[in-house]
């Protein structure tokens, strides 16, 4: 089993023992956020990626050109969840970066929370993602916005929180889900309508569309970048 650093974003290993695998160096050794595999390899730990449990990896898998996050990134992470893609960023920006966990769902924010002990470059913020002046005491201009909330005004919540925290030049990511948004049409003509309602801003260049297909059918990832 060996391990090599992913040839062009820094912080992203490939595990090649028979298969190769996507993972990231644990900045917490000892602790599990899911159920990932943990491989120790020349003293350091590494946390499979699974791209069936993350939209983000998924989008990795897939050929994502643009992924931006990296040593001492600040970040403003939309539908956190209990941290399962947010312990991989965790990982990949390392203690100076900062993830600002944005997430409305009390059950999922207790996990949440047990993560954030061990992990303390992440900041959950019970708050919907819907009123970003809630929580605008606390949250810094960051380097990306992430979303993941799989609702039909997920480009809206997008636009509101960027144009908020965003600094000019960052990156919005939002893994869009297209029977959120309206399960009548195909998802590929769902996804041009997102696409579409966030450039027709004027504020936000598309950079890319990945369809999350076999990993996850129905969702695509889309990178805006901020003019």
């Amino acid at each position: 089993m060996r391990v090599r650093e992913d040839q062009k974003f820094r912080n992203l290993f490939w595990i090649i023992n028979g298969k190769k695998q996507l993972a990231t160096k644990s900045i917490a050794p000892g602790h599990r956020v899911y159920d990932e595999i943990v491989r120790q390899i020349k003293g350091e730990e590494y946390r499979i990626w699974n791209p069936y449990r993350s939209k983000l990896a998924a989008a990795i898998y897939k050929g994502l050109k643009n992924f931006p996050f990296r040593r001492g990134t600040k970040v403003l992470y939309l539908g956190i969840a209990s941290g399962t893609t947010a312990s991989h960023v965790s990982d990949v920006i390392e203690d100076d970066g900062i993830i600002f966990g944005v997430e409305i769902a009390h059950r999922v924010i207790r996990d949440l929370l047990g993560v954030a002990k061990v992990r303390r470059n992440i900041v959950p913020i019970m708050e919907s993602a819907r009123r970003p002046q809630s929580y605008s005491w606390i949250v810094s201009e960051v380097d990306v916005v992430y979303e993941d909330v799989a609702q039909p005004d997920q480009a809206s919540i997008l636009v509101k929180n960027a144009d908020i925290f965003l600094r000019k030049g960052g990156v919005a990511m939002i893994a869009v889900k297209a029977s959120s948004i309206d399960v009548t049409l195909p998802p590929k003509k769902v996804y041009r309508l997102v696409e579409k309602e966030v450039i027709s801003t004027g504020r936000y260049k598309l950079l890319e569309t990945v369809d999350l297909s076999p990993y996850d059918p129905k969702h695509a990832m889309m990178v805006f970048r901020k003019l």
